[in-house]
């Protein structure tokens, strides 16, 4: 079954909803039985792995349209939801560490992430290594025997560095090191995680699987050996995602097939046009040929997403704030993911510690959404006539 099919059908079972077509919203906390016989041989089937319902926050039919849907797209075991990317982040990890263990993060890695490492696992005595985000089979270099976790993301992004995946998890499994992934930009229509040996799954579903810009929820995927460890840290934090953001979010994926290739379209569209234009140093688009990790996106990589940077030749400040003001279909925020185009700036150097990042050529970055190109485009050079009067 291809997986545009796989995006309407996985998850859905009308046949036990009276022929309803999505799955019901259920707001539950308390689920009565009828006898204890019946209670009791619940809580053994949940034990068992058996998606029954308990307790609402272990899951309902709502939740696991979500995450059976989110699986089989994945080429996962399971899936679990959480409320929001960060959570689903946080608690992969903190799942799989204990005190004395020592992590290996990506340079390029989501700043909440890596404050999370940072702060949280810190104070609980878990040691985090940042690793060059290009470093592949070199990783072996940096894996200690305490070693637990190797954590990618890719592309990184902010600076939208390809990572080899496989040959990063070939050798950390070698080690006994749990694979991580962000996998929030290409999301598992465009890169299947499991087919390049990562181990578990993390996207935000905020981002493009609701689509919509009105939802935070989380989810993270497993292979079947590390599903149990995945659930029982998750429940133990007492992790799930609301009823209704669930229910959007499952609604959002029925349609991320035909969203996520105009993003696509779109942002490859807006990204060979900033390359001619004289404002600009580089365009930093994996899908793009002068890209230096292309080739591993043309071999790993399913598609791309909306979501790209580009850096400025070197201006001040002024200028650039001159160009980002005033845009017009670009909003300033946060995240991405949602039908509409929207403009960060962004300093990595703040924040790098294996690898160095040069700030000379401002870095900003695009989201590409839903609406015309011409029209966006239109607006990036009124932008850029702004930032030369501004010189």
């Amino acid at each position: 079954m291809k997986d545009e099919t796989k995006l309407v059908v996985a998850g859905r079972s009308p046949e036990t909803n009276f022929g309803i077509v999505n799955a019901p919203v259920y707001h539950a906390s308390t689920i009565l039985h009828s006898s204890l016989k019946e209670l009791q041989q619940a809580h053994k089937d949940y034990t068992a792995g058996k998606q029954v319902v308990t307790y609402g926050r272990k899951g309902t039919p709502t939740t696991w349209s979500l995450e059976n849907a989110v699986a089989e797209i994945e080429g996962g075991y399971r899936t679990q939801v959480f409320p929001s990317g960060l959570a689903a982040c946080a608690n992969a990890i903190q799942a799989f560490v204990k005190s004395g263990d020592h992590i290996l993060v990506t340079d390029s890695v989501y700043a909440p992430t890596r404050s999370f490492c940072n702060n949280v696992l810190k104070r609980f005595g878990v040691e985090t290594t940042y690793y060059d985000p290009l470093i592949g089979s070199g990783i072996s270099e940096l894996i200690r025997p305490n070693t637990t976790v190797v954590f990618t993301e890719s592309p990184g992004s902010q600076t939208f560095e390809l990572q080899d995946i496989p040959a990063i998890a070939d050798v950390s499994h070698k080690h006994g090191c749990v694979v991580m992934m962000d996998n929030t930009w290409a999301s598992p229509l465009f890169y299947k995680p499991f087919e390049h040996g990562v181990d578990v799954s993390i996207q935000a579903g905020t981002k493009y699987i609701v689509g919509h810009s009105d939802v935070m929820i989380g989810t993270v995927t497993t292979t079947k050996e590390h599903w149990q460890t995945l659930q029982a840290g998750a429940h133990e934090m007492g992790q799930t995602a609301g009823p209704d953001d669930v229910y959007l979010a499952q609604r959002g994926l029925r349609t991320l097939s035909v969203r996520l290739k105009q993003h696509m379209e779109n942002g490859i569209k807006v990204a060979e046009w900033l390359k001619g234009q004289s404002q600009v140093h580089s365009v930093l688009h994996p899908a793009l040929s002068d890209h230096p990790g292309h080739d591993l996106w043309k071999r790993d990589f399913l598609g791309a997403s909306g979501l790209f940077s580009f850096r400025l030749n070197a201006v001040s400040m002024d200028a650039v704030a001159a160009f980002m003001d005033h845009l017009e279909l670009f909003g300033m925020g946060y995240s991405w993911g949602g039908y509409e185009s929207l403009v960060i700036y962004a300093d990595p150097s703040s924040y790098r510690t294996a690898t160095t990042w040069d700030n000379t050529n401002p870095l900003i970055r695009l989201h590409i959404g839903l609406e015309d190109t011409d029209d966006l485009i239109a607006d990036l050079k009124d932008g850029f006539a702004r930032l030369d009067a501004a010189k």
